[in-house]
């Protein structure tokens, strides 16, 4: 009898993957101002292809691309290999469900490439997170609200400007503009995620204009540095202040009659290099980029100077997923919503991140859901289809029923679908070393043709 016999889980030795992932963490390089190097070769104006010589790149598993010419990020690796000389950062928007949410394996991302390009500060924050990341302590007036499209569109908005994170932050509602309100937030910072994550100097305001006059006063410390009155007019405005400490805890007041529409605070240096921004989209299928304003979407995009995107879904599909033609269904609508980014960016680089292995239980064991392959594949298809490289994360943990072995390690959570802090850091490690060595590829190939 199965109660006094119990079937042992499936499990996938996944040893060699921990292991492998536990030592190029190790010789991580930390986060020190390797970057400097930046400031030597700023003089030139010209782009020096150098590899990164990162003894920490070592592969578990490879990036895929539609053919042997592999040539999907080539754009971000030349405007990469170009930040050491230029004056401006390029950014890299990382968006996915929950599995990225609290800025999990965005950091470890972040962290070694602004060590080796240059670059400071954690990039675009919510005014109100869902959850905190490492290294921020944020708090906000009780009368603030959420509205998102990136699991349904929000009934109380009658508009899709949602900007680049997909959804906003207000103060009022929109049905009152005859009361005066009060507002605040503030962010704490520290260096709990490292000194190149707190060293921002300056905090910019995405907005849409209130209909209303609404006054701001922006405290850095306590201390009130700038008064300032937002813009009534059009849905794409950024108001400025100037830090000048850092780590520091800096606030923003806000007064009026109705609210911004306000789409993140930008956390960034003034010396360029590279920004990675965590856009933690709970509850998402990543299937709503075409309804989005796409003409403001753009303006993000070319504002921020986007080179890389990455998207990585899945996870809230699998389950709502009974056959091989649902998941090619799916497939499907993701190819629409990377072609609907094609259509206002063509020249940006796309990283389609497949799902991490999830388990079902099946009498008294977990296996893998059933039609977690298939919707893998279909994932896949539609990067290559679109032009997109492809990571294969469930390849990476080790394939079938590794979900189980990564739950018995402490480094998956007893749900069967979610890293752990611990687990979220090793496949950022490993999917840092897939990146890396296909952009040192990249150089080497180009140093040959120079």
């Amino acid at each position: 009898m199965t109660y006094l016999s119990p079937t042992p889980n499936k499990k996938t030795d996944i040893s060699q993957i921990v292991a492998l992932a536990d030592a190029e963490d190790k010789l991580s390089d930390g986060d020190t101002t390797k970057a400097s190097r930046r400031e030597d070769t700023v003089v030139k104006k010209e782009i020096n292809y150098l590899e990164v010589n990162d003894p920490s790149i070592k592969l578990i598993t490879s990036i895929q691309y539609k053919d042997s010419a592999k040539t999907s990020l080539y754009n971000f690796f030349e405007s990469l290999a170009a930040v050491l000389v230029e004056d401006k950062s390029i950014r890299i928007l990382h968006y996915g469900d929950s599995q990225i949410e609290g800025d999990r394996i965005t950091d470890y991302l972040r962290q070694k490439l602004q060590t080796h390009f240059g670059g400071k500060g954690p990039g675009i924050v919510a005014a109100m997170p869902v959850t905190q990341c490492v290294g921020l302590r944020q708090t906000y007036s009780d009368n603030w609200d959420r509205y998102n499209i990136f699991t349904m569109k929000d009934s109380r908005v009658k508009h899709s400007d949602y900007g680049v994170a997909a959804g906003f932050c207000r103060f009022a509602n929109y049905t009152d503009t005859n009361t005066v309100k009060n507002a605040w937030l503030k962010i704490k910072t520290t260096n709990a995620a490292g000194e190149r994550f707190a060293a921002y100097s300056k905090v910019q305001l995405f907005y849409a204009a209130p209909r209303k006059k609404t006054q701001i006063q922006f405290y850095e410390n306590d201390v009130l540095k700038k008064t300032d009155t937002l813009s009534t007019k059009g849905n794409f405005n950024i108001t400025q202040f100037n830090l000048t400490q850092a780590p520091n805890t800096f606030e923003i007041k806000f007064e009026g009659k109705d609210s911004p529409d306000i789409y993140g605070l930008n956390l960034e240096g003034n010396d360029g290099g590279v920004m990675v921004d965590n856009f933690g989209l709970r509850g998402s299928s990543g299937t709503f980029f075409n309804q989005l304003n796409l003409q403001h979407l753009k303006l993000f995009y070319d504002y921020l100077n986007v080179k890389l995107i990455i998207l990585q879904f899945g996870g809230n599909t699998i389950p709502n997923i009974l056959d091989d033609k649902m998941a090619a269904n799916f497939g499907e609508f993701l190819r629409a919503q990377i072609n609907s980014i094609r259509k206002i960016a063509p020249n940006i680089s796309i990283l389609v991140i497949g799902p991490a292995d999830m388990s079902i239980k099946e009498e008294d064991t977990y296996v893998t859901h059933p039609q977690l392959e298939n919707v893998r594949n279909a994932i896949r298809l539609a990067a290559f289809q679109t032009n997109c490289a492809f990571f294969d994360m469930y390849d990476c943990m080790g394939g079938k029923n590794s979900m189980v072995s990564w739950v018995d390690q402490g480094i998956a959570a007893t749900d069967y679908i979610h890293f752990s802090p611990a687990g979220a850091r090793k496949i950022a490690v490993l999917l840092y070393s897939a990146l890396m060595n296909d952009y040192n590829n990249f150089i080497k190939k180009k140093n040959k043709s120079l």
